[in-house]
Order: C-alpha cells, then structure tokens, then sequence
C-alpha cells in the first residue's frame, strides 16, 4: 500500500522595503531600544508603506515557486494565511493566483488563524495532498499588521511588522514511518473562551472598520509558553520521534522571552532553535514561512533534518507541526 507524504521542494519570502528600527520608534511614542529588546528582543521590523499584502505575498510566493523549479501552472492549490488581506472580498489568495498566472480552475482562498495561520494551512494543504485531490500546493503567511497597529500605544506598536514567506509542498510516496521525508504530523486547537485576550477593535459586521490590536499581554504570555511547547510534544508523539529528535525547532516569532520559555520545557539547546524576530518582529502568519525561507537561504538545513514548528495566535488558536526535509 503506498503512503503518501507532502515533501517540502520550494521556499520564498518577501519584506517590505522600508525598516523601522526601534530608535525609529522612540521617536514617535515614549520607548527606547533598551525597553523594547530587553522585553521582545526585538530590534527592527520592516514596515508596508506602498505595498499591500497581495504584493509582498505574491512574491514570496512566485519565488518558492522558483526555488522549487516551477513554474505558475504547475500548482495545484494555493492557500494564504493572513488576517490582513487586500480586500474583504475576494480572498487575496485568488488575486495573487491571477496575478501570477495560475491555470484556470485551481482552489485558491485565505485563511484567518492569526499568529497559527501558518500551521493551518500547512495541516489543509498535507491532508489534501495525502487524500490525492491536489499534487503541488503553495501555502503562505502574509500580513501589513502596520494598518491594524495603534501607534500611539508603545505596549503593542513595538511588537508587530509586515512580511510574507511561503513553501512549496509536492506528493511524494513514502513508508508511512518517520523516516519519511516530508509532512510527518500536524496538529491544530482552538479555544473561544479566550477570544478577548488578543482581538482588533474592529469588524466589518460591527464596526464597518479593521480596528486596532488589542492584548492582555499577562494572559497571552501565559497560555502560549503551555501551548507552544504542548503542541510541539503532541505532533512528536504522532510522528513517532522524541525531543532529541530535533534538528530544528521553528516557533512562532512573538517574543523572545516566550521562545525561550518553550525552548526550555522542550529541553532543546539555544543552538537549534530559529530566531529571526530581532529583526522581523512579530510578523503573525508570516513569522513561520519567513523564518522557514531565511533559513533554507542561509543554507541551515540539509536533507533528513527534522523541523517542529509550533505557533499560538489570537481565537486562541494553535497548533504544531513535524516535517522531515
């Protein structure tokens, strides 16, 4: 019987031109570099100023296509993850498989988990590919946070950026034991009860407008070191494999005190844990694809390592993810 996993083939990102380094922020609200990375660790994000998510979206996505040597009409299924799209209607998704050429026909839409975007799509686009209904799949995280973000408010202005980073996922047979390449488990929650702890202001069915973030920090905090590091062990034990097992762990890129905090529950060393926040910050959907694509650029990964990719988000939503390259 053959067994059918999802390889990663491709990666893309794209950041917006303009960056906006703390330095830069403590001259618009009452800040400094000092506060913000001793409580982030951020240093820099990059901020949307003519691009819109579609932009930067289609060509993190055109260039994981490219990666992969493929082209456009190779796809089969394109699914963006982002809470900030162009328009209310139509999804950006289906804008930026028009834009690229995708064939006629081909699924595209959008998906809204926030900061767990990402790994939703990821677990969508894996059962799709194993079910046999699409070959090659693009899933993206995109996000312009900088047109929801209060920028009079220095407790969440200084957290967020813009970005986008997108993989290339391909059906290709396997064992179905963890030595597989590709897709080895995904797992993802939600939770309502904790719907007003990180929330915009706004809706088009209530406010007409996108509104601005809002977040108990003290709860977020708190609900995602458990979360993250819980979901991390979950997708483990369904894959078959153990902490040690790990080459790389991928979380979302929130803040670094929150990594480092599921860092340690996990047992891992500091050496195997991806941070791009510093100079991203917290850019939702996209933190995960974009540290994805920044690291296969900087050559960090080698075929057979194992990734575990974990993210929590506002709903709560969360989730884990394994993948052998």
């Amino acid at each position: 019987m053959m067994f059918i996993r999802s390889k990663l083939i491709g990666f893309g990102h794209c950041l917006p031109a303009k960056i906006l380094t703390n330095d830069d922020l403590s001259h618009m609200v009452e800040t400094s570099d000092e506060w913000i990375r001793s409580r982030t660790g951020i240093r820099s994000r990059h901020i949307a100023e003519t691009e819109t998510t579609s932009v930067i979206a289609g060509q993190a996505v055109s260039n994981a296509i490219k990666d992969a040597g493929l082209k456009p009409e190779d796809i089969d299924l394109l699914i963006l993850a982002s809470i900030t799209p162009d328009n209310t209607t139509p999804s950006t998704a289906v804008k930026i498989a028009g834009n690229l050429g995708f064939r006629s026909g081909v699924p595209a839409f959008d998906i809204s988990a926030a900061c767990s975007g990402f790994v939703y799509a990821l677990t969508l686009a894996d059962n799709m590919i194993r079910l046999g209904q699409v070959k090659t799949a693009v899933i993206a995280g995109a996000e312009c946070l900088s047109k929801i973000v209060d920028w009079q408010d220095r407790n969440t202005c200084v957290l967020f950026g813009d970005g986008a980073g997108a993989v290339v996922l391909q059906a290709e047979a396997g064992t179905g034991k963890s030595s597989d390449r590709g897709v080895l488990s995904t797992h993802i929650y939600a939770d309502g009860a904790l719907y007003d702890c990180l929330k915009t202001t706004g809706g088009v069915s209530s406010t007409q407008s996108p509104g601005v973030v809002t977040m108990d920090g003290k709860e977020v905090f708190k609900h995602a070191v458990v979360s993250l590091a819980e979901a991390a062990e979950v997708v483990l034990q369904e894959a078959g494999l153990s902490k040690s097992n790990i080459d790389w762990l991928i979380p979302h890129q929130a803040n670094v005190r929150i990594v480092d905090s599921v860092r340690q529950r996990l047992e891992i060393p500091e050496d195997k844990v991806i941070i791009t926040l510093d100079h991203h910050g917290n850019t939702s959907a996209a933190s995960i694809p974009l540290a994805l694509s920044e690291s296969h650029q900087k050559g960090l990964f080698k075929d057979g390592d194992v990734l575990v990719l974990t993210a929590m988000g506002a709903g709560f939503t969360w989730g884990g993810a394994v993948i052998r390259l």
